[in-house]
């Protein structure tokens, strides 16, 4: 049976599903978002998506033409004449009735937005959940815009002179987002572009756009104005659109190393502002003292959730002392992890995103175990009942890691976990320091010197203490460093904020005194 009809069977979502506005009504095939309007795309070359726990062909998702993408970004274009100049209320009242929306479709049998992550991602429902929900808290952040768009004012700064400034929209933005968090990353770009002024061209994952067109759906519902946001499709050739258009300002990214690099490369060759996220070696460090229970209920899950495809995944463990010796208690926390289709109730993990991603992290596996690593639990060979087809691989744990080993090295992107033994904490910080990424890390210990001494020496973006994935909420902002980010800005938050406006300072002379006819030469100084 097609898992569509299994889940419609379950939920009782089929007919929604039947006649959402992103599709059309004969073949299943992805719409683009063009000027307000959902339209079948003109492209003679289409991808197939298939359900990762089945492999089966859920839509196909064109390839945008050159025409098509040319009238996103004119339509984002015109739109950004008005909506620029549309009140900061009006624009705060559009996220309002956006965060309302998505609020609604958590609860009940309206859940089309976890519907699309599960069917097309392969997250299980609870993780598809915390998808939207991490994502709408970007929106909620965002309704707090009338406050965080607030200038500053110096009067009197001279006799009858004055200086403020502002803050102003770029014009045309531009994201382009990964296949991992479908709901998530676009929350976190677009509201916040919209309501600082800007319009959006939005280039969702090949791999599961459902959501982002859901997302827009709702968007039309909240009163967005045609053209204020765009969604096209596609890969390398739309990616280059984007990096190369003249009417786009800025880009935001989220992905891997080789993309993000080239985006960032080439945006910012054409003049562009770039944020880019990129890849990850997540290090949680484990000390003797720790609280034993919840460090390795911890560690389990940041490190085999989602199927270890995220990039603040704690893909690798580091046991300092003795407490190497709770390593196989770890090994069985993690064979009671329940691996199935995500809509199956009761699954801990899903499927990985595609055969290929499922190839590749065999082929990390078996080269830590050719290198010297140990294999504790070993998840390659497992097989879900009902779903034989399915690109699963079940939680994996390598032990006596090296960090020249080529499974250390590279972000494994799957549920595999990495692990290390040292004697002491400064081993430890010293390995998170050497390693090139710089996006999350954690310390798991009772002992407050040993957590302080962690967050000031630990040269990471983001600290947890006792926490395995310290994303933080959206009034701070997401600051993965060093390896893992290339740009000024850092997503959402004040950063996000900055990123998204230029500033503008004012300086103004009113003085009722000041008639004289004399051009003034020298360099104005302020007395």
């Amino acid at each position: 049976m097609h898992f569509l009809s299994k889940l419609a069977i379950n939920s009782g979502i089929y007919p929604r599903v039947q006649h959402m506005r992103y599709l059309s009504s004969n073949v299943r095939t992805t719409k683009l978002f063009i000027n307000g309007k959902f339209v079948d795309s003109k492209t003679n070359d289409w991808i197939e998506l298939k359900n990762p726990a089945t492999n089966e062909v859920v839509t196909r998702v064109p390839k945008s033409t050159d025409a098509e993408m040319e009238a996103a970004v004119n339509a984002a274009d015109n739109a950004f004449k008005t909506w620029s100049k549309t009140s900061i209320l009006t624009r705060q009242q559009t996220m309002f009735k956006l965060q309302a929306l998505i609020k609604q479709n958590l609860v009940g049998f309206a859940k089309r937005l976890t519907d699309s992550i599960t069917e097309e991602q392969g997250k299980t429902t609870i993780d598809a959940e915390g998808d939207v929900f991490r994502g709408l808290q970007v929106v909620e952040h965002s309704c707090s815009v009338t406050s965080l768009l607030l200038g500053e004012t110096l009067p009197s700064i001279a006799k009858d002179m004055d200086t403020f400034s502002y803050r102003l929209p770029l014009g045309v933005c531009a994201g382009i987002t990964p296949f991992n968090f479908p709901a998530m990353i676009p929350l976190w770009m677009f509201p916040m572009a919209l309501v600082c002024g800007n319009t959006f061209v939005m280039k969702p994952s090949e791999r599961d756009p459902g959501a982002a067109m859901i997302l827009m759906e709702m968007l039309e519902e909240a009163g967005i104005p045609p053209g204020v946001v765009n969604v096209i499709h596609g890969q390398h050739k739309a990616v280059d659109f984007i990096c190369d258009n003249p009417k786009i300002k800025a880009i935001s990214f989220v992905g891997s190393d080789i993309a993000g690099k080239y985006i960032y490369t080439r945006g910012s060759a054409n003049g562009k502002r770039v944020q880019s996220n990129m890849g990850a070696k997540n290090h949680g460090v484990v000390m003797p003292d720790a609280n034993k229970e919840h460090a390795l209920n911890q560690l389990a899950g940041a490190a085999f959730g989602a199927a270890g495809q995220r990039c603040m995944a704690l893909s690798t463990a580091i046991f300092v002392g003795k407490s190497k010796e709770w390593i196989n208690d770890l090994v069985e926390r993690a064979k009671k992890l329940k691996v199935n289709a995500g809509h199956i109730p009761g699954a801990d993990l899903g499927p990985v995103i595609s055969p290929e991603a499922k190839q590749r992290i065999l082929s990390l596996i078996e080269s830590g175990v050719k290198e010297g690593a140990k294999l504790v639990l070993d998840g390659r060979d497992l097989k879900v009942n009902g779903f034989e087809s399915g690109n699963f691989v079940g939680p994996t744990i390598l032990t006596d890691v090296r960090p020249n080993m080529k499974c250390y090295k590279e972000e494994i992107f799957g549920p595999v976990l990495v692990t290390l033994s040292v004697d002491t904490l400064d081993e430890a910080i010293e390995i998170i320091n050497a390693n090139p990424y710089g996006n999350g890390t954690a310390i798991f210990t009772t002992n407050g010197a040993n957590a302080r001494k962690f967050t000031h020496e630990a040269d990471v973006g983001q600290v947890g203490i006792n926490v395995p994935i310290p994303v933080p909420l959206p009034m701070f902002s997401f600051t993965g460093s060093r390896g893992s980010f290339l740009g000024d800005y850092n997503f959402y938050g004040k950063a996000g904020l900055n990123f998204y406006t230029q500033l503008k300072t004012v300086t103004q002379l009113w003085s009722p005194e000041h008639h004289s006819d004399t051009a003034a030469t020298n360099f104005p100084v302020m007395k």
